[in-house]
């Protein structure tokens, strides 16, 4: 009898969760879909933004980074910001409560052509549904990178990705960070195709 391998069931299990990804039109579609509203919102002089919490709040974190730092190759920086600070955070967790901590940077930083990268593996984090709010209101376009069926979130965001199969975090997040780093490929590969030639 051979013995259980965790090592193996764990990347199998990764990859069932990839597959069931890709298997699903609508999961692509959406991927398709924050492409062009990410390429939109750069071509018109908007800002990204993003949020989340613990390993999402990283999520949030690489996905600013690789715009205003470099991707692939040296181009310009462009304009994105995760919603990180911690004295920022505190700050308005002890004023407002920590359902706020998103919704105030939103208010604060947002405006009109903007786009929100809210990034919950539940779907149900009271404040990424808040800063989802703020942002529908402030007519900010919303992506939602979710997990567990998406949660409340999922019918606040104007383009949801939900996660298909995995029930653990660990699995969610690993979907999330390849739709970002595919999502800034695909717009990169767009706004500067000499960085991809050759």
């Amino acid at each position: 009898m051979t013995a259980h391998d965790p090592v193996r069931s764990a990347f199998d299990d990764a990859q069932a969760t990839l597959t069931a990804f890709l298997a699903d039109p609508a999961c692509l579609d959406s991927v398709r879909r924050f492409v062009a509203a990410a390429s939109k919102t750069l071509t018109h002089g908007g800002l990204l933004m993003s949020c989340g919490n613990g390993g999402s709040m990283c999520d949030a974190m690489h996905f600013a980074e690789e715009w205003t730092g470099r991707f692939r190759k040296d181009r310009s920086a462009l304009p994105a910001i995760a919603f990180s600070d911690p004295s920022q955070l505190t700050c308005i967790a002890n004023d407002f409560g920590y359902d706020e901590v998103f919704a105030r940077s939103v208010e604060a930083y947002g405006k009109h052509g903007d786009l929100l990268v809210a990034i919950s593996t539940s779907g149900g984090s009271p404040n990424i549904l808040r800063a989802l709010e703020v942002a529908k209101a402030r007519g900010i376009t919303t992506v939602g990178l979710l997990g567990k069926g998406g949660g409340k979130a999922k019918d606040l965001c104007d383009i949801p990705i939900i996660v298909p199969l995995a029930t653990t975090s660990d699995r969610i997040q690993e979907i999330h960070i390849k739709v970002l780093h595919i999502a800034i490929e695909t717009v990169e590969r767009e706004l500067f195709p000499a960085n991809y030639r050759g």
